[in-house]
């Protein structure tokens, strides 16, 4: 009979660390990315070596044997926050406290502190993979954005213009097509290509000018001269059915500065492709004189207005002149085990050695999930489900203590047969 007391001791503590668990889950319900725990029982069997074998199986009660995690993906939340992530897979993100130590979390809930660093609420630091000028991988670090604040400019230095001109003008007639170019120093040269048409059908002459005060002084030369030759001028010839014949290369246009820029700017104009192939872009028709496109790859400097994160895991600025300019990518972190991690409170993991070491890569490779970005993962507790857990732990509660009143009355029943 006393065994009976103490087996519906067991059973009261063991729901009491139910319930626990269970509040525990129905607390952390708005939590973002908050991984629930299910509550494990094991029954206690008896170790008497005597008495009846049919005894010696009757068990002590139960015991609380653990709380695992259930690690299915929670739901997600959209917002208007860029560098909010959530991972549509497995995975997670990494970051790095003030001491460099990782630790690992499912809650992307990042911004950006005053010295650019992408960070959490707690201030750890957000790691990525660096990408360099020429897009390419590099190691590991904290995602930042801060001496990037000001995009450099750039110089043109390939330039085309789409052009027909009339094959029916007469000789002597002129048109002009004008585009901005780009300096060393980001300041934009209008660049005006005039042809005028020759005495012999499907001939014409291109000449380059910039204005005054920015190109050199005619008396020191053309301030746009073509070709190695520094030619202030070149022909443009085409066949019958108005298509180039000359020039047969691409032409190096150079613009001479006085500006304080580097000089000359060199240019490509690009008329062919990379196999000599003509572009068809500067022909000779019988119809209107008109420029119908015209490109250049040099651009001004610019401020950082604002920065993305692809699904791919991609941190790009974007500034004010248009450029966008990836700078890292999101590092992932994968586990032989999740299970083994250590929890840190605060939606922080720490690897161990029943986990096994990080796997780090980005988001889409190997077991990896993908990026969200503007989203949130939510908590995967189930309320309703929760609650009826709660129902049935309350009234096991309840039958452990019934059991226990039972056993007391029963005792007390024997002792008043002494009496």
């Amino acid at each position: 009979m006393i065994g009976s007391l103490f087996a519906g001791i067991t059973g009261l503590n063991a729901n009491a660390m139910a319930m626990r668990v269970i509040g525990d889950n129905i607390a952390n319900v708005s939590t973002t990315a908050y991984k629930g725990n299910r509550a494990s029982f094991a029954n206690i069997l008896s170790t008497s070596l005597g008495g009846e074998t049919a005894l010696r199986s009757v068990g002590r009660g139960v015991r609380f044997w653990d709380a695992t995690t259930q690690w299915s993906q929670g739901s997600f939340e959209n917002t208007a926050n860029p560098t909010d992530l959530a991972i549509n897979g497995k995975g997670f993100f990494v970051v790095k406290d003030a001491a460099g130590s990782p630790l690992y979390t499912r809650a992307g809930q990042f911004r950006f502190d005053r010295n650019g660093y992408m960070i959490t609420p707690d201030g750890l630091k957000l790691q990525g993979f660096v990408i360099d000028a020429l897009g390419n991988r590099g190691a590991m670090a904290d995602i930042v954005i801060s001496g990037e604040r000001v995009s450099p400019p750039s110089a043109t230095v390939n330039m085309n213009f789409a052009v027909n001109l009339n094959s029916n003008s007469v000789e002597g007639q002129s048109f002009s097509a004008t585009q901005s170019v780009y300096d060393s120093l980001g300041n934009a040269i209008p660049l005006s290509l005039t042809f005028t048409r020759g005495a012999t059908p499907g001939a014409w002459t291109v000449k380059g000018g910039i204005p005054a005060g920015v190109g050199r002084d005619p008396a020191d030369g053309p301030a746009v001269t073509f070709g190695a030759g520094a030619d202030e001028s070149i022909p443009v010839t085409f066949d019958a059915d108005g298509l180039l014949t000359f020039p047969e290369d691409d032409v190096t246009v150079s613009l001479h500065l006085i500006n304080g820029a580097a000089t000359p700017l060199n240019m490509n104009w690009d008329l062919f492709d990379d196999d000599g192939l003509y572009y068809g872009d500067l022909t000779g028709y019988a119809s209107t004189s008109v420029t119908t496109f015209q490109s250049q790859d040099g651009y001004p400097s610019g401020s950082l207005r604002a920065v993305s994160v692809g699904e791919d895991g991609t941190v790009t600025a974007a500034y004010s002149n248009g450029e966008l300019v990836p700078k890292f990518v999101v590092a992932l972190a994968d586990f032989p085990s999740y299970d083994g991690l250590t929890k840190m409170g605060q939606n922080l993991y720490a690897e161990s050695l029943m986990s096994g070491s990080a796997l780090l890569s980005t988001a889409g490779s190997g077991r990896l999930g993908n990026l969200s970005p503007s989203s949130l993962e939510l908590s995967n507790v189930d309320l309703a489900e929760e609650f009826v857990k709660m129902i049935s732990t309350q009234r096991a509660f309840q039958a452990n203590s019934r059991v226990i009143t039972s056993s007391d009355e029963i005792l007390q029943e024997l002792m008043n047969i002494k009496r």
